[in-house]
């Protein structure tokens, strides 16, 4: 589901569905993007926080401006690194050459992410753990993809993958019937803007990368 509307995009975002359930939400943050504070991309699963009113909204956005805020992802991945943990400190911008994408440039924007491998299934694929330390957009798809651990069913930035007969059953079967790119959101954590109370979400996986994280076990444990 897209956040919010946008070029191409004008009906059926996550923004048309909070404004069914809170119509209050109008003149939060503006009429297009009604009480959102960040966004996830279209195909990544897990958590995100909406505010409800305008000082929610402020103190939600300075804090996730401050980097205050405890961002946890899980992303399946193509490929094992040489590394079993590493900061990644890489600029991203717009793709000079194709500017539907972001990439690793000189002239980007700082971008920081945390990676953790938490499990590797023999030399060919990772469940890697990122936590972010800034927001800009498709940041750990392009990490990891110039990192050459593409995530799995990412096929903007890791290209179509389509596994042979060298790749078992039941994981062979699992990679094909991915129909996004295999990364979700688990943790966000914050201080509630109002009580001040720390908060911390986990959005448990979907049933199509439960069922990836169960094959690949099965393959490979």
């Amino acid at each position: 589901m897209v956040v919010h509307p946008s070029h191409g995009h004008d009906h059926g975002t996550l923004v048309h569905a909070l404004l069914h359930h809170c119509p209050s939400l109008p003149g939060i943050n503006g009429i297009e993007r009604p009480g959102i504070v960040h966004r996830l991309d279209k195909e990544t699963s897990g958590s995100i926080v909406v505010a409800k009113t305008e000082a929610a909204h402020q103190q939600l956005v300075e804090l996730f401006s401050t980097h205050d805020i405890d961002r946890q992802y899980l992303a399946w991945s193509r490929g094992v690194p040489n590394w079993r943990q590493k900061r990644i400190e890489l600029p991203i911008g717009r793709n000079p050459h194709h500017r539907q994408k972001m990439a690793v440039i000189a002239t980007g924007k700082e971008a920081i992410t945390d990676a953790r491998i938490e499990q590797s299934y023999e030399r060919l694929f990772s469940r890697i753990r990122l936590t972010l330390h800034t927001g800009r957009t498709h940041q750990i798809r392009v990490h990891l993809t110039h990192e050459q651990l593409p995530i799995l069913g990412d096929t903007t930035y890791g290209r179509h993958f389509n596994p042979g007969n060298q790749i078992p059953e039941p994981a062979r079967s699992a990679i094909k019937s991915l129909n996004r790119q295999a990364l979700h959101a688990e943790v966000l954590g914050f201080r509630h803007p109002v009580t001040g109370e720390v908060l911390h979400c986990r959005a448990p996986l979907p049933d199509d990368l439960k069922h990836l994280s169960a094959a690949l076990d099965q393959t490979y444990g």
